[in-house]
């Protein structure tokens, strides 16, 4: 049987959720394409997806037969089943993630991208909350796009205690050049939180076409015609285009330069290779493009910690497509210091134990993009490995005691090192086709690559602890 670009027929809606869970609406801004385009498509995803699966089972399999040695003795030392336990976490699953990776990124098919016709209009929604130092270089960013169509800027001041709504009015002259462009700038009474912010956005916002961008993001000249592009040649089902984000402040500190290779480089390939196969797991906030049909019928935003994964799945749950612009390039300006790092990196991780919670059915769907669910689902797992198994062997292994970090864990270590070289090449094409320079900290790389996991997951354990114990949400 052949399908069609959704991989799989949607399951049906249980009977609870038949009211609240229909099927996509398909009247949709983009191309016509016959089925036969999308059957071929369909079939060429499949490939890349069957010979990535088999690719990483056979590295996990070989590893496993690697180890048997280490994991007797590790059993003999503590438990069979916590022996089997600790390694399948801290080698044979992080092994076979970068495998699958590797192999997606290394057949990945060309992007699905074709201007349209008339370029439709667009409304963009600009939460902020105490923004008064950046709000304006966004808006003049804004103002200053060349989008060949309609544009309607929406601030919503989430009730800030600052200057953000007095400085953002103060931002009309930046469109008044412009006879297309608009900007509305409107105060919640009280702070309310981001999703009830945007969704004001959404219910006095003109248009059927919604972007959505971070009070302190600015954006590439060419990105909005590359998200509207991008989304005009998908299949009709298509409910958001995830952009790119980089770092707009990546020399700032040493956090900062560590997380412009976490943007750079692990971010945008899992982006890249999620979005292959129309399982987009996160259409986020920072910078997205959502039709806004698809938006009422989920809901609008939920008032979660992570409210924009939510809404992601909650699109996937009805059986939308979620795809990426990997060259709508948007800058953002990163945490500076470890310490606010680690307070979005918690939420991020609680945004993920939310979305878990509210839509474990995804985890039933006969989909392609399913395998992104479970492999965010093990990511608990792993990162629990990591802290509590992993941390602790490397300070015996320093003593000559090679229970828990042995030389198994270092065959993740290849697979880690291609699959970076390989994104660094694709990424780098990227930047120079649209003639965008990034200054790049090799320092940063190094701090990315062999110092940055040992404070981030511990971390994420403390999100999903903090969500499984339900401490206050808060939006920063």
């Amino acid at each position: 049987m052949a399908y069609t670009e959704t991989d799989m027929p949607a399951s049906a809606p249980g009977r609870v959720e038949t009211a609240t869970y229909s099927g996509p609406d398909r009247r949709a801004f983009g191309l016509r394409r016959d089925e036969g385009y999308w059957r071929k498509r369909a079939i060429r995803r499949g490939a890349i997806f069957t010979t990535s699966l088999t690719f990483a089972t056979l590295w996990a399999l070989f590893s496993l037969w690697l180890s048997l040695p280490w994991l007797s003795d590790l059993g003999e030392l503590s438990h069979p089943a916590i022996a089997l336990t600790v390694l399948t976490f801290i080698a044979y699953v992080p092994g076979f993630m970068n495998a699958f990776l590797l192999s997606t990124l290394a057949l990945r098919p060309q992007a699905l991208k074709e201007d349209p016709e008339h370029w439709p209009a667009l409304s963009i929604l600009v939460a902020a909350y105490n923004e008064e130092a950046l709000i304006a270089n966004t808006l003049e960013n804004l103002g200053g796009l060349a989008y060949p169509g309609v544009v309607e800027v929406i601030v919503i001041d989430d009730g800030s205690k600052d200057a953000t709504f007095a400085n953002a009015d103060a931002c009309q002259h930046f469109f008044a050049g412009n006879p297309d462009y608009t900007l509305r700038v409107e105060r919640m009474k009280r702070n309310s939180g981001k999703a009830k912010a945007l969704n004001h956005g959404l219910e006095i916002a003109s248009h059927q076409l919604i972007v959505t961008i971070d009070a302190d993001t600015l954006l590439e000249p060419g990105s909005l015609s590359s998200m509207v592009a991008h989304l005009y040649a998908s299949p009709a089902q298509t409910a958001a285009i995830a952009g790119a984000i980089l770092l707009a402040n990546p020399m700032e500190s040493w956090a900062t330069r560590a997380q412009q290779w976490d943007y750079f480089h692990g971010i945008s390939a899992v982006k890249r290779m999620q979005g292959i196969f129309n399982g987009t797991l996160v259409a986020q906030g920072a910078f997205s493009l959502y039709r806004r049909d698809a938006l009422e019928q989920a809901g609008g935003w939920p008032d979660t910690v992570g409210e924009d994964i939510v809404l992601t799945w909650s699109f996937l749950r009805r059986g939308y497509l979620v795809r990426h612009a990997e060259d709508a390039i948007a800058w953002t300006h990163a945490p500076e210091t470890w310490g606010e790092l680690s307070r979005q990196r918690k939420r991020w991780a609680r945004g993920m134990i939310e979305a878990l919670a509210i839509h474990k059915s995804l985890l039933a769907k006969p989909r392609l993009s399913t395998l992104f669910i479970y492999w965010n689902l093990m990511f608990i797992s792993i990162d629990l490995a990591f802290t509590l198994a992993f941390i602790p062997g490397l300070l015996l292994a320093v003593l000559g005691i090679y229970w828990l970090a042995g030389p198994i864990t270092l065959l993740v270590l290849p697979l880690a090192a291609l699959w970076n070289i390989v994104i660094f090449r694709i990424q780098s094409r990227m930047l120079k086709r649209n003639e965008i320079k990034m200054k790049k900290s090799f320092a940063g790389f190094v701090l990315f690559a062999f110092i940055y996991p040992f404070i981030m997951q511990p971390v994420s354990v403390w999100g999903y602890a903090s969500e499984l114990f339900g401490r206050k949400k808060e939006w920063h």
